[in-house]
């Protein structure tokens, strides 16, 4: 086990953000999920996160350790890794390299949206590691239950992940693409999802799922782009784009949980249409991302689908539709 290396950072947001709120909702979060580690809360005062960082010279892992007194984020990095990078990987996966004092404002323009800023004061997307990891789940969750993928990518992390330690606790990260280059076979993983694991590590290794260069093409780009990747579809690109490299502002339509998230937050009878969708999203601009992540957790909450505890979903008390959505 290598000592920690001498680095701090601090990330001062623009706009809201609530480290405990973020902490909140990785613990919800089924990819997030890290059964072999410890637990370390926002709400006790910290967070404790541990991945392998972009640029995938070596596998090393990165851990941190980030707290958030008054309006400042503090990260402490352990590991013998480049602080720099991990500090705007932080920044990326955490939402705060966005401007987001604009965000306010389209709970403002709608009203719905006002509300679930309310339910859920500071809570930015929280993304995955690096879109190489969102890349994984997605192929890992093909057709089977969400709970059960979580469980899979935990034991992989657990198998195959490297550690790093963390305030005198250790945390496994999941694999890097090196690591996962050298897949023959793992339990759970059927049909040719080994296969196009190993493919994602290649092109990985090769740069196609660097964050910023996919953040500088246009939204239809880098889709077309991601899904030249084996295994790769509509889904699993918009993942890659909107929750892996944290693209702000992005309308996932091949998630059918918006949509239903969308009907029960503005009390329409059934799930809209893509059309109708895409409609009620012009009042979200430039933050669309963000809101679908608010009403995707409104879902969870009101219906426990995805953790097993299904409730009657219910309306958020919906008004007079806003203008444009009809």
């Amino acid at each position: 086990m290598t000592e920690p290396v001498a680095g701090r950072f601090e990330l001062e947001p623009r706009g809201p953000i609530s480290l405990a709120a973020s902490g909140r909702f990785l613990e919800g979060f089924a990819p997030a999920a890290r059964d072999a580690s410890p637990t370390a809360s926002a709400a006790a005062g910290h967070l404790h996160l541990a991945f392998v960082p972009d640029g995938w010279a070596t596998d090393e892992p990165a851990g941190v350790c980030l707290r958030q007194p008054a309006e400042v984020v503090k990260g402490k990095v352990y590991g013998q890794v480049d602080p720099v990078a991990v500090r705007h990987q932080v920044e990326r996966v955490f939402s705060l390299d966005v401007d987001g004092t604009s965000f306010p404002e389209v709970g403002r323009r709608d009203e719905v949206v006002g509300r679930l800023q309310k339910r859920y004061p500071g809570l930015r997307p929280v993304s995955f590691f690096s879109p190489y990891e969102a890349a994984a789940w997605a192929l890992i969750s093909g057709r089977i239950r969400i709970v059960q993928a979580a469980q899979i990518k935990a034991r992989m992390a657990e198998g195959l992940g490297p550690v790093v330690e963390i305030e005198g606790a250790k945390w496994q990260a999941f694999p890097g693409p090196r690591r996962l280059g050298e897949l023959e076979a793992f339990r759970g993983l059927f049909g040719r999802k080994v296969e196009y694991l190993r493919g994602l590590a290649a092109a990985t290794l090769q740069g196609r799922l660097d964050a910023q260069r996919l953040r500088a093409l246009s939204t239809h780009e880098a889709l077309a782009e991601l899904k030249t990747i084996d295994g790769i579809g509509d889904f699993g690109a918009q993942l890659i784009l909107l929750r892996g490299a944290g693209a702000p502002d992005a309308l996932p339509t091949a998630e059918p949980r918006l949509a239903r998230a969308v009907a029960i937050a503005y009390g329409l009878p059934e799930p809209p249409s893509a059309e109708r969708l895409e409609a009620i999203s012009e009042a979200w601009r430039p933050y669309r991302t963000w809101v679908a992540v608010l009403l995707r957790t409104m879902l969870e909450d009101e219906t426990g689908e995805i953790a097993g505890t299904r409730k009657k979903a219910h309306s958020m008390k919906p008004r007079r539709a806003i203008a444009g959505a009809g």
